[in-house]
């Protein structure tokens, strides 16, 4: 009775954890839908006027079309520059390799801003200030540490013998790592891309330093927008993040296939 009572007990705590990290969403789509000039909540009538205000200003598309393009950007670059690393971090002993995996984890403990103003200083003395490619070196400097860190923990729990097998059949280098490597560590690799698309595209902090007014990212442009506006518009940006994120997910889930890796 007891196992049976503490089992109970532990899913009601599940389903509240749950509810509490689903609560903004929950509120979020109905807000999207709303008549009302101004967020409110519960919804007041039901409208797609906010989708349209979306869809129609220029500023936020051209925000969602830079977002989109540098994310993408970033995490094909980061994907493989962060397997590269982090099989030279794992496999070889470089010298101060100690000392270079802690400079290339530094952005996820250091602070955005000072991340931020330091990218900010050095970018201004470059001819990247205010570019495009400004914003590509800071979102690389931001997501590349979390490719590191996943494809690492999978390089340290693969099992050498299975390449050695391969290594002693004949197999070289290259051709070792594109048929046996790669495929044992893809798991790592997808779970770091997927991170640094994730840590890009949402990234505002260091990008609130590196943008200007013919730059901006669509998180800039929201916390730009809010500052003058109350409307809905935002909570129909949010919805629309929501489906396309989930989109994503399940587009590689159908391509790629988590559970294989579960």
């Amino acid at each position: 009775m007891k196992r049976i009572g503490g089992r109970h007990l532990l899913g009601a705590a599940n389903a509240l954890i749950y509810l509490y990290l689903l609560a903004p969403i929950l509120i979020v789509i109905p807000v999207s839908f709303s008549a009302a000039a101004f967020v409110v909540f519960p919804p007041r009538g039901f409208s797609l006027r906010w989708y349209v205000n979306f869809f129609q200003s220029r500023e936020l598309t051209e925000a969602f079309e830079l977002s989109l393009r540098l994310a993408v950007t970033v995490t094909l670059t980061a994907t493989i520059a962060g397997t590269l690393a982090a099989l030279a971090l794992v496999r070889y002993r470089l010298p101060g390799r100690e000392l270079i995996r802690t400079c290339l984890m530094a952005p996820i403990v250091l602070p955005g801003v000072v991340l931020g103003i330091a990218l900010l200083i050095f970018l201004n003395r470059t001819p990247l200030a205010l570019s495009f490619g400004g914003l590509f070196a800071a979102h690389l400097v931001v997501t590349l540490p979390y490719v590191i860190r996943t494809v690492s923990a999978t390089l340290e729990g693969l099992d050498r013998r299975v390449e050695e097998a391969a290594a002693s059949l004949g197999a070289p280098p290259i051709t070792l790592f594109w048929t046996v490597t790669l495929p044992l560590i893809k798991p790592g690799v997808i779970a770091g891309a997927i991170f640094a698309f994730i840590t890009s595209f949402d990234e505002l902090v260091v990008s609130l330093f590196l943008t200007g007014p013919r730059l901006s990212t669509l998180p800039v442009q929201i916390y730009n927008y809010i500052e003058f506006a109350s409307d809905p518009t935002i909570a129909a940006i949010s919805v629309l993040l929501i489906v396309f994120t989930t989109g994503v997910v399940l587009l590689v889930e159908r391509v790629v296939g988590f559970t294989r890796f579960v």
